[in-house]
């Protein structure tokens, strides 16, 4: 190590300074001269022997209060992870430090560095596609299915239909509802097929129809008189004329049949019973494996479609991921409280994650230093500090040096 180099050559230039003024005649310049190398000797050698008293006994010899990092190498562990959780890792410094670096605005500045490439917005795309594609789905869809049992067993079905039949009602859902199945109806009453259908059943149930009398006359002349095609048609146009007066708003024929509607309605949302044998239903289908295989279903589909999108969005180079953020840091920027609490849950979340397990850095410092023997650990803190140490020696001989100067200059006068 060079500092030792020249920590033992300035000891060893006074020693050999003093030796030399030894043999030279007397002066006052050379009693000078011997007095400051004298000096610089005592100071080297007392800076030498405290510098090695730290890591070794100096020359081997067990000297009292020598060898001191060794002997107290425990209680020096555990100043230092003392300090590590109390001092430097506390929950108020680290908090202090992080508010400074104002984590926000770091990491927008890294992510808009990273977006800004096109081969990091592909590469973030690979991934998520890498991500999806290994997902196992039918692991998640017994988790699905025991979270919607869950979730109906805890929910109070009463509640939430009066909830979803007063929304119906104001929303108009019910006549909307109404004007779609009347719709339908329209459409299926007006195919050439349907009015053959109906036509058939009628003419069969004249044909059945047991009346005696004139009015048995009347009906056998009737049903002789019309064919299928005939009943048909004006069945047909019967019902399509009552659908459409259905149809209209004002019409007291749908009005009633709304205020039907509802009171069934109202009648099964305040039916309790009814109301839990729906539950019970609907738990009994989540349970059943046709609903598991239903959800796998789905849930394949889905990730077809993400993976898709996110093909369709590499081709493109990845500019909706470019979009995506600047949105993000727009919101963040017009909305500064969004941001700061933002931020203080992120600052949170790593103080607390920190405070929680700073105690393993020590752990760890701890079970380091014991896998170390005592030459290992010596030989750490050499490298280290040990050449900022020697300098103490090389101090020590230069001042001593210059105090014995000043000492003898003193006698002399």
């Amino acid at each position: 190590m060079r500092t030792r180099f020249i920590a033992g050559l300035s000891l060893v230039t006074m020693g050999a300074g003093f030796i030399t003024t030894l043999f030279l005649p007397d002066h006052p310049a050379i009693e000078l001269l011997k007095g400051g190398f004298e000096a610089g000797l005592v100071g080297g050698f007392a800076d030498w022997f405290a510098v090695t008293a730290l890591f070794r006994h100096p020359l081997g010899i067990p000297i009292p209060h020598t060898s001191l990092l060794l002997k107290n190498r425990n209680k020096i562990a555990n100043s230092l992870i003392s300090a590590l959780e109390n001092e430097l890792l506390n929950k108020e410094s680290i908090a202090r430090k992080l508010k400074q670096l104002q984590l926000l605005k770091l990491a927008g500045s890294a992510m808009t560095r990273l977006v800004g490439k096109r081969s990091n917005r592909i590469g973030a795309l690979n991934a998520g596609q890498i991500l999806l594609r290994q997902l196992p789905l039918d692991s998640f869809v017994p988790l699905l299915q025991n979270g919607i049992v869950t979730l109906l067993r805890q929910t109070d079905v009463k509640p939430l239909a009066t909830k979803a039949l007063d929304t119906a009602i104001t929303e108009g859902w019910d006549e909307r509802a109404l004007d779609y199945a009347l719709n339908q109806g329209r459409v299926w009453v007006s195919k050439p097929e349907t009015g053959h259908l109906l036509g058939s059943i009628a003419q069969q149930k004249l044909a059945e129809a047991k009346v005696g009398g004139f009015m048995g006359f009347a009906v056998q002349a009737f049903a002789g008189f019309m064919n299928e095609e005939k009943l048909g048609t004006m069945i047909q146009q019967l019902i399509l004329s009552g659908i459409q007066d259905l149809v209209l708003p004002d019409n007291p024929n749908r009005e009633l049949l709304l205020r039907e509607i509802r009171y069934q309605l109202q009648r099964v949302a305040g039916d309790e019973e009814l109301l839990e044998r729906g539950k019970d239903w609907l738990i009994d289908k989540a349970t059943n494996p046709d609903s598991g295989k239903f959800l796998l279903e789905r849930m394949e589909s889905l990730r077809d479609l993400l993976l898709e999108a996110l093909e369709n969005e590499k081709r493109r180079g990845g500019r909706k991921v470019v979009s995506a953020f600047r949105y993000v840091v727009r919101r963040l920027q017009a909305e500064r409280q969004l941001a700061e609490s933002a931020e203080q849950k992120a600052l949170s979340f790593i103080v607390n994650t920190v405070e929680a397990n700073h105690y393993r850095i020590g752990a760890l410092l701890k079970d380091n230093l014991d896998k170390m023997n005592d030459k290992e650990l010596v030989r750490m803190l050499e490298e280290k500090i040990g050449g900022d140490l020697q300098w103490i020696r090389v101090n020590g001989a230069i001042c001593g040096f210059l105090i014995g100067l000043v000492l003898t200059a003193i006698q002399l006068f």
